[in-house]
């Protein structure tokens, strides 16, 4: 198997990032169902607008692979709106489900949403949605977590492209690659 360059991006800040700075406890965050499936602050787009700088020059990514939650999609389109390379959901990629706000929209919610994207592929639900665990949400425990990372890692690779930007999370980035993001933050790899 031969080498790819990628381009591993974490979402702009997201209004669970913007309240998570300053709450006393996050668990409390973590339960609020109003921010299931966080957008973007305005922070957060002028982030993802400043990716689009430094991405602009990237001319050899071949495929951004995006996750479904909003917040990636919505950095994804700022970040790239120049950039000629296809767009392509990939559900495998989405955050460790720990929130409400990575809890997800259905497709053809987020196809009214973002048009420019095609969500026919996905199923629904696509996200983690487990029997309930005491929490008032599906939390995704950490095996079927670990499994998805390995699944994706495996998807990756098995690519085509020889360069790829994944537009995705924290936690998942993490898990897969050992770095810790920043919100709009691009580490660039050998994978």
């Amino acid at each position: 198997m031969s080498s790819k360059r990628i381009h591993f991006i974490r979402h702009a800040q997201s209004e669970h990032n913007a309240r998570a700075a300053v709450a006393p406890d996050e668990d409390v965050l973590r339960r609020d169902p109003a921010l299931r499936d966080a957008l973007l602050t305005d922070l957060g787009h002028t982030q993802a607008r400043a990716l689009a700088k430094e991405v602009s020059h990237l001319h050899d990514i071949e495929l951004v692979v995006v996750s479904p939650l909003s917040r990636a999609i919505q950095t994804t389109l700022a970040a790239f709106d120049q950039h000629p390379a296809p767009r392509l959901i990939q559900p495998l990629h989405r955050e460790m489900q720990e929130s409400y706000c990575d809890i997800g929209q259905s497709p053809s919610v987020l196809a009214k949403s973002f048009p420019a994207f095609d969500f026919d592929h996905l199923d629904d639900p696509w996200w983690h949605s487990d029997a309930l665990d005491g929490a008032p949400y599906p939390r995704e425990p950490l095996h079927a977590f670990e499994a998805r990372v390995a699944d994706f890692k495996v998807w990756l690779a098995g690519q085509p492209e020889a360069c790829i930007a994944v537009v995705g999370h924290g936690t998942f980035l993490n898990r897969l690659t050992g770095t810790v993001f920043a919100n709009a933050q691009r580490v660039e790899m050998t994978f």
